[in-house]
């Protein structure tokens, strides 16, 4: 990994490379199985799959999804089969001709210099990939080699459009350019602009844009309907706190993802003690269209109960040096704590909203005391005791 080798900060993750984790010494407790790793693969097995001839159906695609190994191995075994099986055809008509018995003067063979089967493979060869050394050749002699020649050069015109193209394809695909696509390691709740947030920082290594990126977040989890029916992977979108209505975000620096928990949020009747309880998982999914290929691509990454971070915050990565903006990556997935409300969003709501609480904390009675003459103080510390008490009541 580019983190091993001091190249990249691991406080950060890279889509679809597995990321080296610590693990605790002590026996952690078992966890829930995730539905999108860490490093963007879907955590989905698929079994007792019947209809398995329908992956022969599409061909091209299920030779792209191959490895590499697999691919290579079908790549030259395709060349060397139909190599064989020509040759085999040419073998056959020079000898049904006669070319290899015939030795007198003025006979005409249906291809020349073909006294083998060797020789009739490196015909095969050199008529399939068009190298024409000159000392092997077809004539008019006979038909039915024209008509070889002819299927021949249909056929490695095909495996050369198939191959080539799976190929051009498997080095060419999206997931390649999401490796430089990165997620921070942890997600984090506080409060921004009066409103309790998720938040999440994303970020592209690279200096060729991703045109019309585009954010989407989803919750999964285990839900039941009213009728008792249990939804294992319950997915249910979250919208993000954009100023023009959509999810395009403009991704040059390294940007965070806000989505406001309201009424509306699946998050909203969750406290800070309930995230340490409750299997949640929130998946997040980065899709563009690569800049330099034109191919679209697509990043993924979740957050666990242990991967939110309630009442923190990303610390700033953009500076300004010497008339341009300075990124640092270093601090991409550094937090601070920040104060923050422990209660759930519904509780804020019901209290009257950040803001007013604020109000609460903010409360002094200097202007009183400046209107009030000198005395006893008692009602200063009453109201002092009544504020802190409406306060700790929904923090």
């Amino acid at each position: 990994m580019l983190s091993n080798k001091g190249l990249i900060p691991e406080d950060y993750l890279l889509t679809r490379l597995a990321e080296d984790v610590l693990q605790p010494k002590f026996k952690a407790k078992p966890k829930k199985a995730r539905f999108v790793a860490k490093n963007g693969t879907c955590n989905v097995a698929h079994t007792n799959i019947r209809e398995q001839g329908r992956f022969l159906q599409d061909v091209f695609t299920t030779l792209v999804d191959l490895k590499w190994i697999y691919t290579l191995i079908i790549f030259t075994m395709s060349y060397l089969c139909s190599w064989l099986l020509f040759g085999m055809m040419w073998w056959l008509i020079a000898f049904a001709h006669g070319d290899m018995d015939q030795r007198e003067h003025g006979f005409v063979p249906c291809v020349t210099d073909v006294k083998s089967f060797s020789s009739a493979f490196l015909f095969s060869i050199e008529v399939q990939v068009t190298i024409g050394f000159g000392g092997r050749m077809i004539t008019e002699e006979c038909v039915s080699a024209m008509i070889v020649l002819i299927v021949q050069n249909i056929v490695g015109l095909v495996i050369n459009a198939i191959m080539l193209g799976c190929i051009f394809m498997k080095t060419a695909q999206a997931n390649r350019r999401a490796e430089t696509l990165i997620f921070s390691k942890h997600a984090v709740i506080s409060v921004r602009n009066n409103k309790l947030c998720f938040m999440v920082r994303i970020g592209d290594l690279r200096k060729s844009m991703i045109i019309s990126a585009t954010v989407r977040m989803q919750v999964v989890r285990r839900t039941a309907t009213e009728e008792g029916e249990v939804v294992p992977l319950d997915q249910i979108d979250i919208l993000m706190d954009n100023p023009v209505g959509t999810n395009g975000i403009f991704l040059v620096s390294p940007i965070i993802i806000c989505h406001v928990i309201d009424k509306n949020s699946p998050l909203y009747e969750m406290s800070a003690s309930d995230l340490q309880h409750q299997d949640i998982e929130v998946a997040v999914v980065l899709e563009g269209v690569v800049e330099t290929t034109g191919i679209t691509t697509q990043a993924r990454t979740s957050y666990v109960s242990e991967e939110i971070l309630w009442g923190e915050r990303f610390v700033p990565t953009v500076s300004e040096e010497d008339g341009m903006y300075a990124v640092d990556y270093s601090k991409f997935g550094n937090t601070m704590k920040v104060p923050t409300p422990c209660c759930s969003a519904k509780k804020l709501d019901q209290a009257g909203g950040i803001a007013r609480l604020k109000q609460y904390e903010g409360v002094t009675l200097r202007p009183s005391v400046r209107k009030r003459p000198a005395g006893p103080g008692w009602r200063l510390s009453t109201l002092k005791i009544y504020v802190n008490h409406v306060y700790r009541q929904f923090i």
